[in-house]
């Protein structure tokens, strides 16, 4: 039976004794009935995995026992950086839990002129703590020891004329593009993409995305939702380069 992960935001050390956190530890007490003795598997973050096993359950207060750590690498050799403009509804929820099961290394949300969503500051931050909760649960399904930098959503243009270029191709999918892709007979370690709103980025936009060193691609002769869009860049590039 697999045993289940967990992330827990504090230093592992063999032997000691950790409070786990309280959404985790009300899941495992109220729904998987949980009982002294069972193994768990414990990280995080730092790269390393360590055998657990719960030591009290006491209501919804779980603590669990730290035994040895081993490193465990599942991080794609590619670094994917997502510049995701920001859809409404839960949709970036969506987006953030399968990149970071496809092995996004870092997530940048942006609001464009076409964004129906708005936030001011303290909203952008409540929403970035509320998708690192996301990529977390991500992270503890799929078997990632180290979590996806998530930041708090800011304005395109001030992403573009701030952001420093990586060491690899940096590409905004647009429908209109053609379906010119990096030759796969070439290796990178690093890529960076950008996926727009519904309704695409304005004409600035594309100028400022063309000045800031990114090349626009296609995915097809389809028009497809930004959520989708993502997902399928995303596959696309770990396809032909990375761990796919």
């Amino acid at each position: 039976m697999r045993l289940t992960r967990v992330y827990v935001d504090a230093a592992l050390l063999p032997g000691s004794v950790v409070q786990l956190p309280p959404d985790t530890a009300s899941h495992l007490a109220k729904v998987l009935r949980a009982r002294g003795g069972d193994e768990l598997i414990l990280f995080n973050g730092d790269g390393r995995e360590f055998c657990g096993a719960i030591e009290t359950v006491r209501g919804s207060r779980v603590s669990a026992s730290v035994g040895d750590g081993r490193p465990v690498d599942r991080e794609s050799p590619l670094g994917i950086r997502l510049v995701q403009c920001v859809p409404r509804g839960d949709r970036m929820d969506f987006i953030v839990q399968k990149a970071t099961e496809l092995g996004v290394e870092r997530i940048i949300p942006v609001l464009s002129q076409r964004s129906v969503v708005r936030l001011d500051k303290e909203q952008a931050e409540s929403k970035a703590v509320h998708w690192r909760a996301v990529a977390v649960s991500a992270c503890e399904q799929c078997g990632r020891t180290r979590l996806p930098t998530i930041e708090a959503a800011q304005p395109l243009l001030n992403y573009l004329g701030e952001a420093a270029p990586g060491t690899g191709p940096r590409l905004v999918f647009e429908p209109e593009s053609a379906p010119q892709r990096p030759s796969a007979d070439i290796g990178i370690a690093a890529a960076e993409i950008a996926i727009g709103p519904e309704g695409g980025f304005a004409g600035d936009e594309l100028e400022a995305f063309r000045v800031a060193g990114f090349s626009r691609i296609g995915l097809g002769p389809r028009v497809l939702r930004t959520e989708t869009a993502a997902i399928a860049a995303v596959v696309w590039l770990q396809a032909r380069f990375g761990d796919m």
